[in-house]
């Protein structure tokens, strides 16, 4: 299993920027958007040091002899197999020598930047970072701050560097007051993801050059499908190691552009990161994959994707087809949009949400079918309930969700509801909302709860059709003064109705007879055509204690007690 890493990076560089160079001409809130650019320019210039040479030497050699397409994969060659270069004379540190040329020779050192570099500064904005920076005289004071910086990978492996890129974003939102459904998944929660999605297939993993694709529909910085890939590394062993191939959309184009640094950095194709809304505009519409993972934000509307959302509902075999949520609410779209891309002949997903969609909406809602469509065609797996206080931004209860296509013979049918709110442990420092952390024996206890299969107080097993039931629309007829039922055209008028719910699989006429009809006009009947099938998981129901109250005489010898205790104290008082 991924040893866990609770290393923490240094980000004191943030307060002493900013304190040295951006105070009192940025807002607290733009800060992280002056810092975060600058950064990731940094990251690839130490990446880039040691080749910069041979780079600029083969520039200079083929510039005016080969086309400019010819001419990116020679100087990609001489990078030593590098997805990005720089043919510019310059270096942020050389740039510090000339303070009076520094607008210039800075914007020359970024035009010398491959194209897909480029791509991701401009999805930073970074010319409006940088013409503001110049227009209050601070550009060269903010390259030298940058520029002292060691962001070599010597000294920060990629791994570290994705703690830092988080660390950034997390301090950003918090200066900006991001709302609760805006944030990025903690690390631990990952890992515990990662555990439950990839460790069933450790053995069709652990086979050297077979290719595996790993996809996050709101993908933030790429934190998860990076981190998961990781995982199954470390699981698998060094000479059985497969092709673990990324991809990511998002919307947020400043964490997007995060997310292609790092792909590019890493290694992987940065192609494979889209910009892009996942609902409205699908990058990825002929793709499938075999894990998908995701923290799709919540409580967060899907207002200005109603027209094209509802227009796919409308198609039978569009993502959409099941049903759709409360417009202001869209966590449930995106499952469905997850469930649309899994590969056919076996996925595994993994998506984190909160409360609302396990047990939101009534009968025959969108949100009641669904969880149908999903629990009915047997591709919801497990639902874990996470400890409190373990994101960023917010405290609320949170569930890890895992659906796949192709269950175990033993999981058939059947739902595993995992209690894991008490298995944490607090955290050595709290980091905004987070104060609790999953260590790696809380990950390895949920995940044997998983494997194990077996009901215990924090596991329970249930048969699809558990989570199903009827809603009965039962009529009351209407009597005249004498007491008799009125017809009219042969049927019986209504004086009032009310609804009952009943299990799937019971038999709802004996349940009728039995149950209902004893209590109400003995003339009421079931309005068949009206009944409403309702699905709901109603997590906190099922693990439920019962504590025993205590016996009246017991609760008298207390009270008893507390006032002798009471009047001994008044008395010593005025003794």
């Amino acid at each position: 299993m991924m040893e866990q890493n609770n290393k923490r990076p240094d980000i004191g560089f943030v307060w002493r920027i900013t304190d040295d160079v951006l105070r009192d001409t940025f807002k607290k809130n733009e800060i992280g958007e002056v810092i975060l650019p600058f950064v990731v320019v940094r990251r690839i210039d130490c990446i880039l040091a040691p080749v910069n040479v041979k780079v600029r030497a083969a520039y200079e050699n083929f510039k005016d002899k080969v086309a400019d397409d010819k001419l990116d994969p020679i100087l990609r060659k001489a990078t030593g197999g590098m997805k990005f270069y720089n043919t510019s004379r310059h270096t942020l540190l050389s740039l510090t020598d000339d303070a009076k040329n520094i607008a210039l020779n800075f914007d020359n050192y970024l035009n010398g930047f491959s194209p897909e570099v480029k791509e991701i500064l401009r999805n930073f904005q970074f010319d409006k970072v940088v013409a503001r920076l110049v227009r209050n005289g601070l550009l060269y004071q903010m390259i030298q701050a940058v520029a002292g910086l060691d962001f070599s990978p010597e000294k920060y492996d990629n791994h570290d560097m994705g703690y830092v890129f988080e660390e950034l974003i997390r301090i950003s939102n918090e200066q900006s007051n991001e709302t609760a459904g805006e944030h990025f998944t903690p690390r631990d929660v990952i890992r515990l993801m990662s555990a439950i999605l990839f460790t069933p297939d450790r053995e069709k993993l652990n086979r050297r050059g077979i290719i595996r694709t790993i996809f996050d529909p709101t993908c933030g910085t790429g934190g998860m499908v990076n981190l998961g890939k990781q995982f199954i590394r470390e699981m698998c062993d060094a000479d059985s190691q497969p092709v673990i191939q990324t991809f990511g959309q998002e919307l947020n184009e400043q964490s997007y552009a995060i997310a292609k640094s790092e792909a590019l950095i890493t290694g992987e194709d940065a192609r494979n990161i889209r910009l892009g809304n996942s609902l409205s505009n699908d990058q990825f519409t002929s793709n499938r994959f075999h894990y998908i993972m995701a923290n799709p934000p919540y409580g967060v509307t899907w207002k200005k994707d109603q027209a094209f959302v509802l227009n796919e509902s409308l198609d039978p075999n569009g993502r959409f087809s099941a049903g759709t949520p409360k417009i202001s609410d869209g966590q449930l779209l995106f499952l469905q949009h997850m469930v649309s891309k899994m590969e056919s002949d076996g996925a595994r997903i993994a998506v984190v949400t909160n409360g609302s969609p396990l047990f939101s909406g009534g009968a025959g809602s969108g949100e009641s079918n669904i969880r149908k469509w999903l629990i009915e065609n047997d591709w919801l797996e497990a639902i874990v309930a996470l400890p409190k206080d373990l994101f960023y931004n917010t405290g609320i209860n949170t569930y890890v969700w895992f659906l796949t296509n192709a269950k175990s013979p033993e999981r058939r049918g059947k739902v595993q509801l995992i209690n894991a709110v008490d298995i944490c442990h607090p955290a050595k420092k709290s980091l905004g909302s987070k104060r609790n952390d999953i260590l790696e024996d809380d990950v390895k206890r949920i995940l044997d709860l998983y494997l194990n299969f077996e009901e215990n107080d924090n596991c329970r097993l249930f048969p699809n059709n558990f989570f199903g039931s009827y809603e009965l629309t039962v009529c009351q007829p209407k009597r005249d003064r004498e007491g008799k039922v009125i017809e009219k055209r042969g049927k019986k008028e209504v004086a009032k109705t009310d609804t009952e719910s009943i299990a799937i699989g019971s038999d709802w006429k004996e349940y009728f007879a039995t149950e209902v009809l004893p209590h109400i006009d003995p003339e009421s009947w079931v309005d068949i055509a009206k009944t409403r099938v309702s699905y709901e998981i109603n997590f906190s129901r099922y693990f439920y204690k019962h504590e025993q109250l205590p016996a009246s005489s017991e609760v008298a010898d207390s009270i008893r007690t507390r006032e002798k205790n009471i009047q001994s104290l008044i008395l010593d008082l005025f003794s």
